[in-house]
């Protein structure tokens, strides 16, 4: 069978465009323009940055709210959030001391974050240093306007929590 001329133009026009789609979608990728960061500058540039640690060294911070699992507002004279409010100083050297709203003293130790700032372990220690307790926390978040992390009432029960969230503080750290 032999195709008449229009139709074999059409044939070969349809199958030239083909061939075209196919050799355009084959081109190399467009190259970085000036001004514009790769991905390893902008991944330099990110870690340029403050790691979560050096974050929360860097201020002192105030409690100033709890929510509930359910994003509602918590009293922080509630029984599952007072325990953790007050004035925290977390220094550089991985020492850490925490005082009540009204200044007294609340705990002392050690303290560590991941290098992700998806948890912070502390070590709280008696006068004398002996270890009283140890509790990791997941982090909610952690920049510097914020630092907010997780308590677990029951830790079997992930579903029942309560987010603690401090602000940075110029409130000096009160004598020993």
């Amino acid at each position: 069978m032999t195709l008449k001329k229009p139709m074999k133009t059409i044939m070969l026009t349809a199958s030239a465009f083909v061939a075209l789609g196919l050799l355009a979608g084959c081109t190399a990728a467009p190259t970085e323009t000036a001004g514009a960061p790769s991905s390893s500058a902008a991944a330099s540039e990110e870690s340029a940055g403050p790691t979560p640690s050096e974050i929360l060294a860097s201020t002192a911070w105030e409690t100033t709210g709890a929510t509930d699992a359910e994003g509602a507002d918590v009293a922080l004279d509630d029984e599952n959030v007072k325990n953790f409010v007050g004035w925290a100083y977390f220094k550089d050297g991985g020492s850490f001391t925490m005082y009540n709203l009204d200044d007294s003293p609340k705990m002392q130790g050690d303290w560590s974050v991941t290098a992700d700032g998806s948890s912070r372990h502390i070590v709280a220690k008696d006068d004398a240093g002996e270890v009283l307790f140890e509790r990791d926390s997941d982090i909610v978040t952690l920049t510097e306007e914020e630092f907010t992390y997780r308590v677990f009432p029951d830790p079997a029960n992930t579903e029942v929590y309560f987010d603690i969230i401090h602000t940075p503080t110029d409130h000096e750290e009160p004598a020993a």
